[in-house]
């Protein structure tokens, strides 16, 4: 049912729209998100840069606008753009995280792939400025500069950049380097590691959005070198000659299939929706698995078996987990609210036109996840990625 989705989705885009998506500090031809609703002062000013959800604010605009390119929504992404280059008071490359640098850069060259859009201007600056980041004892990039920790957060979207744009033998190292470094024994990719004075030190723990990057990046290359070899997207190897080409591809369509199976087993219920919750920063984590899920259902090549069951896993788990959503879900005004738990009902965000309802809310002593905008851009982040896959069975 894409018609379904896709109106569920425009339904999560005017949610963020209507409650969200505002001028920055009054000036014309500028937009960003809010960081959470109802907002503070402080928050409605921009007081506090939130640099890396305004990138997933700019995907999630253009996941609506290749489902349906409208002017508006052109202008709005070039808005967004204008707002995040004024905000940051100065060039894009002004900011030490590479994982938020990585992430803008993935916006925006989507962003400018779009119809009749022009490629930002300072795109270029924050792709190289990326590459020169990389460390040149371990061939990867550091969380920040100045750092000794390289984690996946900033070597899995700065991959997938590579690869998109032709630079495939550094996306390639960065990957395996991942792989050699970071897989752990269930199947999953671990956090990072810290250089320390007496070796390496693992950060074993397992977020979602990892995995999604390392799907994107792995699944970039595989599609890079196919073509490299002439195959087409679904073509099979059917040749001596074709296998020696492709061979390089397998190794990453093994890992894929691998990672696939781990996520599945352990990142989302017997149902297939992906578990976990939290606001802030980690409000986005679901939200990045499910981009690169739907990736994956929709890109990954057609020509074996094994791959056909991993589209078919990728594709439930996405749909699996926006039908849960939809249906926690709470409406104000006939928008949706979702909850930073899938498997859970939404809850109001406090202070909802009706004032602190308890003596700790006043005090601010507790949160409601669902008030932060990473929450919500994660759940129109999933139902984007339903309709992608929801559309591509009727391609």
């Amino acid at each position: 049912m894409p018609e379904t989705w896709a109106h569920r989705a425009d339904l999560a885009e005017s949610a963020i729209n209507e409650r969200h998506a505002s001028r920055l500090w009054g000036l014309p031809r500028t937009n960003l998100a809010v960081v959470s609703w109802p907002p503070t002062t402080k928050e409605k000013l921009f007081g506090h840069w939130h640099y890396w959800w305004q990138a997933h604010y700019i995907d999630c605009q253009v996941d609506a606008a290749l489902r349906r390119e409208t002017k508006t929504r052109r202008r709005r992404i070039s808005d967004t753009i204008r707002g995040v280059k004024i905000r940051n008071l100065g060039r894009l490359t002004k900011n030490r995280y590479f994982d938020d640098k990585a992430w803008m850069a993935l916006a925006m060259n989507r962003a400018g792939n779009l119809n009749r859009f022009k490629q930002p201007k300072q795109l270029d600056e924050l792709e190289f400025n990326l590459i020169a980041g990389i460390d040149s004892v371990t061939g990867v990039l550091p969380w920040r500069e100045g750092e000794t920790f390289f984690n996946v957060p900033s070597n899995g979207p700065a991959a997938i950049m590579m690869a998109r744009t032709g630079r495939l033998d550094q996306a390639r190292e960065i990957v395996d380097w991942i792989y050699d470094n970071l897989l752990a024994d269930n199947g999953l990719v671990m956090d990072g590691v810290r250089m320390r004075m007496h070796g390496p030190e693992v950060v074993d723990k397992t977020y979602t959005y990892n995995q999604g990057v390392l799907l994107g990046a792995s699944l970039e290359i595989v599609l890079a070198l196919r073509q490299r070899a002439g195959l087409g997207k679904d073509e099979a190897v059917d040749s001596y000659d074709d296998a020696s080409k492709a061979d390089e591809s397998i190794t990453y369509v093994t890992h894929i299939r691998s990672l696939m199976q781990a996520i599945a087993l352990h990142m989302a219920s017997p149902q297939g929706v992906i578990l976990g919750g939290g606001d802030g920063d980690g409000g986005l984590f679901k939200g990045i698995l499910a981009r690169y899920l739907a990736d994956i259902a929709v890109r990954l090549p057609e020509d074996s078996p094994a791959n056909t069951a991993t589209k078919k896993v990728a594709k439930r788990i996405v749909l699996a987990s926006a039908e849960s959503v939809w249906n926690h879900r709470l409406e104000v005004d006939g928008l949706p609210i979702f909850s930073s738990d899938w498997t859970q009902d939404a809850r109001l965000p406090h202070n909802y036109g009706l004032g602190p309802s308890t003596v700790p809310e006043a005090m601010g002593m507790i949160r409601i996840d669902e008030r932060d905008l990473s929450v919500q851009l994660s759940g129109w982040m999933l139902l984007e990625a339903a309709a992608r896959v929801s559309a591509s069975e009727e391609d």
